[in-house]
């Protein structure tokens, strides 16, 4: 049996602005972790292999393979050339987290009524990936940590305030070499994100294997 074991302390903290977005490159057998930090806070989690940003996380992909909305902490994240990409390794939180809805973007503010210049995890994840020099011209479905979207019995959607609380966190095992991004998502018209959007803290560690017997 094979037991996967954190390192300590962390390599590397980052906090993430509320409203911005950070980017890390993982390289196979890392492990992030999203905090939230102060409870409420969706955050957009964006995933690309490393060197072929044309394969990325895929929210249809993943659904396929695992069989529900969102995967079980053991299951993983497909890319959509179907390769496993991330695995869920813990989740401290009400598990509440959403794959059916898009990024928000310029245009779903405008349609909200929200002035020019609303940021946004679609503009968010352009700026972070240009920063690396990996400019994409497309903007997959993200992996929404902490969004509470249910699904009514008439296939209704609604939109509820995160349920994490200060603390909560996600974490993930990179697969595949990777470059994540994260967006402490800027929505504050909805109200996803509680009474306002807040920062989120990654914690990036690796991650040791150590061969047991069960």
């Amino acid at each position: 049996m094979e037991e996967i074991l954190p390192t300590h302390p962390p390599r590397q903290h980052t906090v993430v602005p509320a409203g911005g977005a950070r980017a890390l490159a993982l390289a196979a057998g890392q492990m992030l972790r999203v905090v939230d930090l102060e409870g409420q806070q969706v955050g957009d989690v964006f995933a690309f292999v490393r060197d072929d940003p044309l394969e990325y996380h895929s929210a249809p992909h993943t659904r396929a393979a695992v069989g529900r909305l969102f995967p079980a902490v053991g299951e993983a994240f497909f890319t959509n050339r179907r390769r496993p990409m991330l695995r869920l390794l813990d989740d401290t939180s009400r598990g509440s987290h959403d794959m059916l809805i898009a990024a928000c973007d310029p245009a779903r503010y405008a349609g909200l009524g929200a002035s020019a210049g609303h940021p946004s995890c679609a503009e968010n994840l352009h700026r972070a990936l240009a920063d690396l020099n990996t400019p994409i011209t497309h903007t997959p479905q993200p992996i929404n940590v902490f969004m509470r979207i249910t699904v009514d019995a008439d296939g209704g959607l609604r939109w509820l305030p995160a349920a994490s609380r200060a603390g909560d966190s996600v974490s993930f095992e990179a697969l595949l070499d990777c470059v994540v991004v994260v967006s402490a998502c800027p929505q504050d018209i909805v109200g996803i994100n509680g009474p306002g959007p807040t920062a989120l803290g990654l914690e990036l560690t690796s991650v040791r294997k150590r061969e047991g017997r069960a």
